[in-house]
């Protein structure tokens, strides 16, 4: 299973347009934090067509009304704080905050941790577990990215657009 995994657009829906295109491979979608404004989680929801997991960043500003958009989408979920799923057969956490990632990873009770907020690319392991930040959408600090991860082969893959 190939999940795309994003964070930090910052209302850049200039650059999510042309990432969405690029995500259609993908059977679902983790969204690590910072939409920001509602219409940019709305946008997400008609542009992709899997299932979307979401959490919040610390410039999603509006909760009442992203949290409306979520329940009326079908595809999306919208977790508070942070997302621990299983899809594919692995055990998956993401969060906005590295700081809090990183003692996720370090636990051994996932597969694969997933943050944001830094808009920094990274992957490493800790012990077993996969920690990776996909970057940002939004493109100020460095260029605009994804990732993808397979939860086959247990790699994450970086994409810039």
């Amino acid at each position: 299973m190939l999940i795309a995994i994003l964070s930090d657009i910052h209302d850049n829906i200039w650059n999510l347009e042309k990432m969405l295109p690029q995500l259609r491979k993908a059977e679902a979608l983790i969204f690590c934090g910072d939409f920001c404004a509602p219409f940019t989680l709305k946008m997400m929801a008609d542009g992709f067509s899997g299932p979307m997991h979401c959490v919040f960043g610390n410039n999603d500003g509006d909760a009442f009304l992203l949290s409306r958009i979520a329940r009326q989408a079908d595809n999306v979920t919208l977790h508070p704080q942070m997302g621990e799923l299983e899809m594919g057969g692995r055990k998956i956490a993401f969060i906005h905050y590295p700081h809090i990632a990183s003692g996720l990873a370090a636990s051994g009770k996932y597969d694969a941790v997933f943050s944001g907020h830094t808009h920094e690319h990274k992957a490493e392991k800790i012990g077993p577990t996969l920690w990776a930040d996909p970057g940002e959408v939004m493109g100020r600090f460095g260029q605009p990215s994804f990732g993808l991860y397979d939860t086959d082969s247990g790699e994450f893959t970086l994409h810039v657009i």
